[in-house]
């Protein structure tokens, strides 16, 4: 099954990128002009929306994707036709990403997102991003209905879309009442139970289980025994994604991110927060308590210091170190026969990783 794949860093992989590059022209005819809507003001518009939103980001999630099925393919299964297609859904998971992050900027009040102005703050879109958030969700849908309707695979891969985008959304809406609506949050209640759950839900299913698994059914794997401990790795894989999110938010460099952090302002239920919550003392909990989930500049300050003064960097790091080994130590107990070399490149691309 298992299948040498020449690029050593899947995640830089900038001969991939091109090739899904030369296929974004036909996505957006696709998008904007195969429907017969007869509607040019729609068309024009939403032009605008995919060339602005889609194209622009890191693409982890689509080269996991690629990298997945180039690895557990077949000889006779890597034909040029075949990696088309899987190019093409990896273009569908960009709609998802970018369905989720207009969403996200609006209800978390972002600014920046990819070093651009979020898509709602362009030229004064304002609110009817919302409307072209689900757009493109429902255009995702439409690329995978003209391109895999007729493939063995068409149900499995329809239905894991669905699973995880609807998984995701709760999870940000666990993620939303945690930071409690423009209310003063209770950080009493943020646990590490609590942070686990929204992590797994919000970020895990769709950054690091969807590119695996939809791999996994385009090569036509049925083994549920091989999805279940996919499925368990994956999860874990995931919520340490979440955690770097979190730590880089506030600890990295923006030009690096991509997004300004207003973690702290908004109230969110963050790996650092948690952790700082965990080892507070009263009067450090006082401060969190008093300081936490406000616009204050002074208020943010004096939250950043206290996590600075709880050393909470340098305990991020060694989390970091101790998640990487538990993860190693899964990945070599994998008995359901999928190759452990997948894994283990997906970890490495994001372990320690800076954006």
């Amino acid at each position: 099954m298992a299948n040498s794949v020449t690029e050593a860093i899947w995640m830089t992989d900038n001969k991939e990128i091109l090739k899904m590059m030369e296929l974004w022209p036909s996505i957006v005819c696709d998008i904007t002009e195969s429907i017969d809507l007869d509607i040019p003001d729609v068309t024009i518009w939403m032009k605008k929306v995919l060339q602005y939103n889609v194209p622009n980001g890191k693409k982890i999630r689509s080269l996991a994707l690629i990298y997945a099925y180039k690895l557990l393919a077949s000889d006779d299964q890597l034909t040029e036709d075949n990696v088309r297609l899987v190019r093409i859904l990896a273009w569908c998971i960009e709609l998802l990403q970018t369905y989720l992050l207009i969403l996200d900027d609006i209800e978390d009040r972002s600014l920046f997102r990819r070093g651009q102005p979020c898509w709602y703050r362009h030229n004064d879109v304002g609110l009817i991003a919302i409307n072209d958030g689900i757009i493109l969700e429902q255009a995702m849908f439409y690329i995978i209905r003209k391109y895999f309707n007729t493939k063995e695979c068409y149900i499995n891969i329809v239905e894991t879309f669905h699973d995880v985008t609807y998984k995701t959304l709760m999870g940000q809406c666990l993620d939303l009442l945690s930071s409690n609506f423009d209310k003063k949050p209770n950080v009493d209640f943020f646990t590490l139970d609590r942070y686990n759950s929204m992590a797994e839900r919000k970020t895990a299913y769709y950054t690091c289980y969807l590119p695996v698994t939809a791999a996994m059914h385009l090569v036509g794997i049925k083994d549920p025994e091989m999805f279940r401990q996919t499925k368990q790795i994956l999860l874990d894989m995931g919520r340490l994604f979440q955690a770097q999110d979190d730590y880089l938010a506030c600890y990295g460099h923006y030009e690096a991110f991509g997004k300004d952090n207003t973690d702290i302002q908004e109230g969110k239920c963050t790996w650092l927060v948690v952790t700082a919550l965990d080892r507070a003392t009263p009067e450090q909990r006082k401060i969190l308590r008093e300081c936490y989930g406000f616009s204050d500049p002074e208020k943010t300050r004096r939250v950043k210091q206290l996590f600075t003064d709880m050393n909470l960097p340098n305990i991020y790091l060694t989390y970091e170190e101790q998640e990487y080994n538990l993860l190693i130590t899964r990945i070599q107990e994998i008995s359901c026969g999928l190759p452990r070399s997948l894994f283990l490149d997906l970890l490495e691309g994001i372990y320690h990783r800076k954006s």
